[in-house]
């Protein structure tokens, strides 16, 4: 019989990052692994690592500072804490890892996480494994499939990597180029994520709607036509996908906001700065107008849609006026939320070398525009008061009797409801909103 030992996974970063934390919790399951909430007393650690964001690996230096004291008692007391650190930090430091945090002993990219069962147990014999190569394997082929229940929503990812190379972003020097998964794999994996009691799949990818995967027909299919074969699983009710790139919206993509019931009216798709100069800089190959173009095109095939992005605010060389481009940008468009940043050099990025932007003109900049973003978002979810919106149950709220769950447009929506209505779509009649959430009350 195997024996059981600990597993603790530590998840930063994006989506795409918690279904790889799935997907390895579910490989160190067939090698006796179960899977625990706290790093204490565990058998193995993965730091599921994100590049995106500043100082990321700064921040996983200072965790491992903490797991080194948990690493010393489990030893002191005859056992053995194997620590790996993965993701895009794990394939852009490589090496540079054991040799600055001796504890660690793995450090695996993304692409080969498939092989952290091996790795870790190499690891315990005391040699330290390092696998941040592009595997020519496809590593979904080597994780089993998820078994047992599963929560209402769940994330798949269809592809994964990047070939725009914008001028600030690591992503396709830790991902790699642009890889999209065979189609009949992703029904299958779909089908089995519905059958184990999923309502609710957002489709993944770095570049999701670049997604060209092979068809059963052996042709090649693009994600609009992937969500309409996805839509037909018998109990899959709801489809959503994230993140995209503008220049990726293809005519059948458009088409299926329009027609296909099941995909959500919700749609995130980052610009990043309003004003041409920065785009060109930036290497995004699409212009503000293109990007006002396709929002009325979107639009236009669903008008109900609530709009995200991402903006980046003290990109190299932006000036003022470029600035308030893209402030008149958010005010032409309106959004339904957003994400927004200071730019950040990233090592080794065209963007790096640039000339960079004053601290605090990046912070007052980010204060305007965040000021903004944040009026619309209030205005969008207080439209939403009297509205009967479908929500998704997902988990027990923070409140005794309350459950919480997510409306079309995504919003996280707040009810009184019974423990075992979790997993089902209700009827909400909205009566309050806030910033960041809704309040709604059944309908009977």
């Amino acid at each position: 019989m195997t024996e059981t030992k600990k597993l603790y996974v530590k998840t930063y970063g994006c989506q795409m990052n918690v279904y790889d934390s799935e997907r390895m919790t579910d490989a160190m399951a067939a090698d006796g692994y179960v899977a625990v909430d706290t790093p204490e007393d565990a058998d193995l650690v993965i730091l599921n690592t994100c590049h995106i964001r500043e100082k990321a690996a700064e921040k996983v230096y200072s965790e491992l500072g903490r797991l080194r004291p948990l690493a010393e008692a489990k030893k002191k007391a005859g056992g053995q804490m194997v620590v790996g650190v993965a993701g895009c930090v794990a394939q852009a430091e490589g090496a540079e890892i054991v040799k600055r945090a001796p504890l660690v002993d793995v450090v695996v990219g993304p692409q080969a996480y498939h092989r952290l069962p091996a790795l870790a147990r190499d690891a315990r014999s005391g040699a330290k494994q390092i696998e941040t190569e592009f595997p020519a394997e496809d590593k979904f082929d080597h994780i089993p499939a998820p078994k047992g229940r599963r929560a209402p929503a769940a994330f798949l990812t269809v592809q994964e990597g990047c070939d725009k190379f914008c001028a600030f972003c690591v992503v396709p020097y830790t991902r790699g180029a642009e890889v999209s998964r065979p189609v009949e794999k992703l029904v299958a994996e779909a089908r089995s994520m519905v059958a184990n009691g999923v309502v609710e799949i957002t489709l993944l990818g770095q570049n999701v709607n670049a997604y060209h995967g092979v068809g059963p027909d052996g042709s090649e299919w693009g994600l609009g036509r992937l969500i309409r074969a996805l839509s037909e699983i018998e109990g899959l009710q709801r489809l959503r996908y994230t993140t995209s790139h503008p220049n990726d919206m293809d005519a059948e993509l458009i088409s299926a906001h329009g027609d296909v019931p099941e995909l959500m009216p919700y749609l995130h798709l980052p610009v990043q700065a309003g004003s041409d100069r920065v785009l060109k800089a930036m290497n995004r190959k699409h212009t503000r107008d293109d990007y006002h173009r396709l929002i009325e095109r979107i639009r236009n095939a669903q008008p109900d849609l609530a709009l995200s992005g991402d903006f980046i605010v003290g990109f190299p060389g932006e000036t003022d006026a470029d600035f308030q481009e893209t402030m008149s940008l958010v005010r032409d468009i309106g959004y339904a939320q957003a994400f927004s940043f200071k730019y950040s050099p990233r090592p080794g990025t065209p963007a790096a070398e640039g000339a960079q932007v004053p601290e605090e003109a990046k912070a007052a900049r980010l204060a305007e525009l965040q000021d903004l973003l944040s009026a619309q978002q209030i205005a969008f979810n207080q439209s939403c008061i009297g509205q009967t919106l479908p929500v998704l149950l997902e988990k027990p709220g923070k409140e005794a009797g309350q459950l919480v769950g997510r409306s079309p447009f995504l919003q996280p929506t707040h009810v009184q409801a019974s423990a075992e209505q979790v997993g089902r779509i209700v009827a909400a009649e909205i009566v309050g909103a806030t910033k960041n959430s809704l309040a709604g009350r059944l309908v009977a």
